[in-house]
């Protein structure tokens, strides 16, 4: 029997230092590995509330993985999706962020908010209904 624990986006970013910045100072999310690469980072994870996420800057990726795994630098970014116990706190936390949608209420009942994080992800903050 095939078991997997957990899953962790890696995304690839020009520099790790602003998405630090959007995903620890906004959003409460505590710094947990760096790789320092010269004056800047390399790579980094945050977590919060059982929730990681994984940074890594392209030029590193070339330096560790290569040109065989990844030949081209990715232009385009899977959405990340999150749901939230509460929308309102994190609303308040991307004031003045690249917010796209404030907040919309989905066919299945949701509320969202999305928001452009500085790497250019599109991040949507989902607070589900009750059951």
């Amino acid at each position: 029997m095939i078991r997997i624990h957990r899953a962790t986006p890696v995304m690839i970013v020009e520099a790790i230092e602003p998405v630090l910045a959007f995903w620890c100072e906004r959003l409460g999310f505590a710094r947990t590995i760096e790789l320092p690469d010269g004056e800047r980072l390399a790579f980094a994870a945050v977590e919060r509330d059982g929730v990681e996420l994984m940074f890594q800057t392209w030029s590193s990726v070339q330096a560790d993985a290569g040109a065989s795994v990844h030949p081209r630098q990715p232009r385009d970014h899977t959405p990340l999706f999150l749901e939230v116990a509460s929308l309102a706190p994190i609303q308040a936390a991307l004031r003045g962020a690249d917010v796209l949608v404030p907040e919309r209420r989905t066919p299945y009942g949701s509320r969202e908010t999305i928001v452009r994080a500085p790497n250019g992800q599109v991040v949507v903050f989902a607070e589900m209904p009750p059951s």
